[in-house]
């Protein structure tokens, strides 16, 4: 259990540099929507940040499981730390959740999944035009719950940081005072 009050080095590593690609994965995804000029070539982008995003994931939950977070301050009332704990888990699950969909509906759609170096991706679903839309619309709806559930967790984090100032902010921003 870490008692420490601060996250690992490696935790606040990972956690920065996947703020930055999820943020970039969610302006990549608006742009693809919006610009027919740009599409491909955000999809190119897309495509390995979605799956460096997947191995990262794993990593950091990996990471987790090995070195748990530090405790939540003791005077945080019941309902904010359940809302912090299924928080977590829920931005945990969209991060797992969002490269699988995408790698499963480009399978679907017969699509070819190409990364770096002519490397490319083995389809994970079967062909399928009717999966290809479920799986279509799962990915878009997902990237707005979590849009929304990454505007949440920063709200959570500049309320400690600002309002609180219960070190919550400073032990991943930081790590140990």
């Amino acid at each position: 259990m870490n008692r420490h009050g601060h996250f690992d080095a490696f935790a606040r590593g990972l956690h920065w540099l996947m703020a930055v690609m999820i943020l970039a994965m969610l302006f990549i995804g608006v742009g693809m929507v919006a610009s027919v000029h740009l599409r491909p070539a955000l999809i190119d982008l897309h495509r390995p940040l979605g799956i460096a995003i997947l191995v990262l994931a794993v990593l950091r939950l990996g990471n987790r499981l090995r070195s748990p977070p530090p405790p939540l301050p003791g005077d945080l009332p019941r309902p904010q730390r359940i809302a912090a704990k299924a928080s977590h888990w829920v931005l945990y699950t969209l991060m797992f959740a969002m490269p699988l969909l995408g790698w499963a509906m480009l399978s679907a759609g017969g699509y070819p999944i190409p990364m770096f170096g002519g490397l490319h991706l083995p389809p994970i679903a079967p062909h399928d035009p009717d999966i290809y839309a479920v799986l279509r619309a799962a990915h878009g709806w997902l990237a707005y719950a979590l849009f929304a559930v990454v505007l949440l967790h920063v709200a959570a984090a500049l309320f400690h940081g600002l309002v609180r100032r219960d070190g919550v902010l400073s032990s991943m921003a930081r790590g140990r005072a």
